[in-house]
């Protein structure tokens, strides 16, 4: 077991333990004030004080009396509350519910949500009842609280306590839940009885889109032909749009590059036009045509991030056109279909990680596809093959990947000297990426990309 996976079960572990980090400085502080009252002045020394401060030390000592018995209410009440629990998993098996809704705001990104519940669990008297859920590799999220009552109905007393919080995660996936606790702490946290929940099951973080100027799209697949253009639509010959030469085609349409490379006879199918078009298909690659050793490194998972949201950002602006747009994904990932179309390629893209199975060629379809998002990851030689074989009604979304590392950069490596911490795992990365060699590969594989481009005829803009 390496020391990292033995610090992320030590910390699992360490949640049964009651005491917190308060119970020490709370008790450091109640002994100084307690020697502050009970401190006996010399008896040589009584005409030196005022008349009145045996007066302030009974009021101070009862004060403190007065805290000292809350607080202890606070305690007792906390062990009540988590022996009751304990009594009523035992019984019922009553035990933490989790429910996970993404809201979204009027002119704001969307926002993961934790909604939790626990029934027929009360809250300890000036106290709080709390959560922590561990996940994928055992990561842990924040605590949440569970401070909300929920009665029953026409009825004055409580259901279940629940509550609601927002998640913040670093990345753009599907996440794996492993196990939770509950935690019922007093006033002053000085305990924090645990309880394990046996919780499993999914949850993922939505894509955040961002504005773009959009390019005119126009549907290049017939499904139905209840739906009627204005202008014929060229309808696709087969692969390549290119047939071996026979006896009775037009000498005109042979293709002349593919007998100078190959020696091979080859005609171009004729065109065919047709006045019904119902679809516009979106298509987005994650394939990576480098060395899978960079993968865990976190400047591939920030890309990773970044590439989705820009996808996401594709399909949310053109889905609100007039054509029904389908997004076409390039991995085998299971979503309830009970979804809506929005939510369901919103899952998708949560879902998609950088593969190297099914590279650029075989996913996408030119017959089909109106768009083609491709990140920096692309193999130049694919995307130039795939390039010759559109037209100009194929609109081409090039995420520049390396972009998600270059925005305040001087800024965060001034904060670095000035030993600020940075606020979050991006703006970490950011620095190193200055100095990294991953950066020059990643570099050159984006020149390669933008040279192609600028020698193709197909719509291409850079995000």
């Amino acid at each position: 077991m390496s020391f990292k996976q033995f610090f992320k079960k030590a910390r699992y572990y360490s949640q049964y333990f009651p005491f917190t980090l308060h119970t020490v400085l709370y008790g450091v502080a109640v002994f100084a004030v307690y020697r502050l009252v009970v401190y006996k002045v010399p008896a040589n020394t009584d005409e030196l004080l005022p008349s009145g401060f045996p007066l302030i030390v009974l009021m101070a000592k009862m004060a403190l009396l007065f805290f000292l018995l809350i607080v202890l209410l606070s305690l007792m009440s906390t062990l009540a509350c988590w022996l009751y629990f304990l009594w009523l998993r035992k019984k019922n098996g009553t035990q933490l519910s989790l429910r996970f809704d993404t809201e979204t705001a009027t002119g704001k990104q969307p926002i993961l949500f934790l909604n939790a519940q626990l029934e027929g669990v009360f809250r300890p008297i000036l106290g709080f009842v709390k959560g922590k859920l561990f996940y994928d590799d055992w990561e842990t999220t924040g605590m949440f609280s569970m401070m909300s009552g929920k009665r029953k109905e026409h009825s004055f007393w409580r259901a279940a306590i629940t509550g609601k919080s927002a998640m913040q995660l670093s990345d753009i996936k599907a996440y794996e839940l492993k196990a939770g606790f509950i935690y019922f702490q007093d006033m002053l946290h000085l305990l924090s009885l645990s309880v394990a929940q046996p919780i499993r099951g999914q949850f993922f973080q939505p894509p955040v889109a961002n504005p773009f100027e959009e390019a005119d799209i126009r549907p290049k697949h017939t499904e139905q032909t209840d739906v009627r253009i204005e202008q014929m639509r060229r309808v696709e010959g087969d692969y390549l749009n290119y047939k071996d030469f026979e006896s009775g085609d037009d000498v005109r349409r042979i293709v002349w590059k593919v007998y100078a490379k190959n020696r091979d006879w080859v005609v171009r199918i004729p065109e065919k036009f047709e006045p019904y078009a119902s679809h516009v298909y979106l298509y987005a690659s994650f394939h990576v045509a480098d060395k899978t050793a960079w993968w865990e490194h976190n400047f591939f998972k920030e890309m990773l991030n970044y590439y989705k949201n820009k996808v996401w950002t594709v399909y949310e602006t053109l889905s609100k056109k007039e054509w029904e747009l389908r997004y076409i994904p390039d991995q085998m990932i299971t979503i309830s279909e009970s979804l809506t179309a929005s939510e369901h390629t919103a899952r998708l893209i949560s879902h998609s990680n950088w593969q190297t199975t099914t590279p650029l060629i075989p996913y996408f379809s030119p017959q089909k596809g109106a768009i083609l998002c491709v990140s920096s990851f692309t193999d130049p030689r694919a995307l130039q093959e795939i390039l010759e074989r559109c037209d100009a009604s194929t609109v081409v979304y090039w995420v520049k990947c390396s972009n998600v590392f270059q925005q305040y950069a001087a800024w965060n490596i001034f904060k670095r000297i000035l030993f600020l911490p940075p606020d979050n795992r991006l703006n970490k990365v950011r620095t190193t990426w200055l100095f990294s060699p991953f950066r020059w590969v990643v570099q050159k594989r984006e020149r390669a990309v933008a040279d192609i481009i600028k020698k193709s005829s197909v719509t291409v803009q850079v995000l």
